[in-house]
């Protein structure tokens, strides 16, 4: 199983909260959002971890040297990192290409290992993580479930869409070798027709709307996560990592 880490976004919306660094190298109880990542990677059976990066790479790389894995790192440079987070996908399409397993994960988000423990070890096929304790809104990207079967994956949710559940989608997903093999044709069709501006979810939902059934879901309620977009998200990854310490303390 190979891991794609998406980190080349500069992070606009965070304004001088985030000190002019990748996200993924902000620090929360001193521990960056990268190093937590390799970390909780290096405990499970994945083959290979590549970090897909742009904005300020030589501090990720940097970083990189640090973080002792025990699994080999690797790093693709995606030089239109302002062009969108398809493009970023796209860079990775010779690691969707590679006949294993790809788990896809952000790297702006904090969260509770069991998480990730979750997505690794799950039986299931093309897997979404879903959070129904969320805030409604424009901002989370929702995933909308009936029968039992994922039937929509976006921001903007068709109002007259029937379905019996809604969640949030963590932003960390699993697909099989076949999967994600179609995955990699459908980014290079973005990136031939000029559609780089999309965000890479439009892809995968591209596969979903027309292969609902070859798509599960992993339900994760309960457990504590934030995607990092705003400066109040920092408050509340910060409260997280918090607890999340003092949990390891008196376990």
């Amino acid at each position: 199983m190979k891991v794609v880490i998406l980190a080349a976004g500069i992070g606009n919306r965070l304004g001088p909260n985030s000190d002019n660094k990748p996200k993924c190298l902000l620090q929360f109880e001193g521990i960056s959002l990268l190093r937590q990542h390799l970390d909780n990677l290096s405990k499970s059976s994945v083959t290979e971890i590549v970090i897909v990066y742009g904005y300020q790479k030589e501090l990720i790389d940097a970083e990189i040297r640090q973080i002792m894995t025990g699994i080999p790192v690797r790093t693709v440079f995606n030089p239109e990192y302002t062009q969108g987070s398809v493009v970023s996908f796209w860079c990775a399409r010779g690691i969707l290409q590679s006949g294993e397993d790809v788990v896809l994960m952000d790297a702006d988000v904090l969260y509770d290992p069991d998480i990730l423990k979750k997505l690794l070890e799950t039986p299931k096929q093309n897997c979404f993580l879903l959070d129904r304790d969320f805030v409604p809104g424009d901002e989370p990207v929702k995933l909308c479930i009936r029968n039992g079967q994922v039937i929509e994956f976006r921001k903007q949710i068709d109002k007259d869409l029937v379905f019996e559940a809604q969640g949030e989608s963590v932003g960390f997903f699993r697909f099989n070798p076949a999967m994600a093999a179609k995955l990699a044709d459908r980014a290079q069709y973005y990136m031939d027709y000029g559609k780089q501006a999309e965000p890479y979810e439009e892809v995968i939902r591209d596969l979903l709307l027309s292969e609902q059934a070859s798509f599960t879901f992993e339900d994760i309620t309960g457990l504590p996560w934030v995607e990092i977009d705003f400066p109040e998200d920092i408050n509340r990854a910060s409260q997280i990592m918090k607890n999340l310490r003092a949990q390891q303390y008196r376990n």
